[in-house]
């Protein structure tokens, strides 16, 4: 045992996406030649072999090309070392931790209530963005869709996001991260008991030439919104008002009254009333209403 301790890191080549595998060097006469395994997980539990490469370098790459290593695939490096004099006594095989190539939303699920509170969705590349000609600049622009997985429930849709679109400006890469953009997502408070439900958010590369980034949809977002009971106050008929603790009311009175304000936010309703009842009866009904 050597303890070669590969890694992968991302990085630019010739302004085309390379993985590079870096190890450690070990000082030894004869210098060793290393035997480097790419390969992309498959299926859990198993992996495909990319590329085999033989080196006296304490590195190798492979590029992320879109045909063996595409977008969205997991890849690995596994490390040999031998002389070559005793090719048939090599080092025990050392293998790196997975490196996910794309684009990550993080967290991958959330469980947000309908509370108003908003909640950061970061969304990143772990690779370089590359620049495939002059007069463009270096990002993706990624559209964001919501879809609500209960679709046989009608009505509004349950999460809101502050952006439509985020672009991912080309950086340094940093950690897992050559390029990141934040934004929030809510859920939509509906004032109905409908239960828990579920959504995701997709996002999706759009008006890109590449065909690495072109056929490439990052990982969707599930979003479970617990539902939150809702207070109710109503004002009808005549009118009869009950309050959200329940009590009871009349008010037969004409003109323009303050029905509900709240002391922590900014929130008001007003309502309006008339005289329904003619020459018969002292009777007032609901004509307007106004909420803030």
């Amino acid at each position: 045992s050597l303890a070669l301790q590969p890694v992968i890191t991302p990085e630019l080549v010739q302004g085309r996406v390379h993985l590079k595998c870096t190890y450690s060097h070990p000082s030894s006469k004869p210098p060793l030649l290393y035997m480097v395994v790419w390969s992309r997980q498959s299926a859990p539990g198993k992996k495909d072999q990319v590329r085999q490469d033989s080196t006296l370098q304490s590195f190798s790459y492979v590029e992320m090309n879109g045909v063996n290593l595409q977008l969205g695939d997991t890849v690995f490096c596994t490390v040999t070392a031998f002389t070559r004099d005793t090719q048939e006594q090599h080092s025990l095989p050392e293998e790196s931790k997975g490196f996910y190539a794309g684009i990550k939303i993080l967290p991958e699920s959330l469980q947000i209530a309908e509370d108003g509170q908003e909640h950061v969705l970061t969304v990143l590349s772990t690779v370089p963005i590359a620049c495939p000609g002059q007069d463009d600049s270096c990002k993706i622009t990624l559209q964001l869709s919501t879809e609500d997985l209960d679709s046989q429930l009608l009505g509004p849709p349950n999460i809101a996001l502050s952006a439509c679109q985020v672009d991912l400006l080309r950086e340094p890469c940093s950690g897992s991260s050559c390029a990141a953009a934040a934004l929030t997502v809510t859920a939509v408070t509906d004032f109905a008991q409908d239960g828990n439900r579920i959504s995701r958010i997709r996002a999706e590369p759009v008006g890109w030439r590449d065909l690495l980034w072109r056929a490439y949809t990052p990982q969707d977002v599930k979003v479970t919104v617990q539902d939150l009971p809702t207070g109710n106050c109503y004002s009808f008929t005549d009118p009869h008002i009950i309050t959200f603790d329940g009590w009871r009311y009349d008010n037969y009175k004409i003109g323009t009254f303050l029905l509900c304000r709240s002391m922590s936010r900014a929130f008001e309703v007003h309502v309006r009333q008339w005289d329904c009842g003619g020459h018969r009866s002292a009777t007032a009904c609901n004509c307007g209403v106004a909420a803030q």
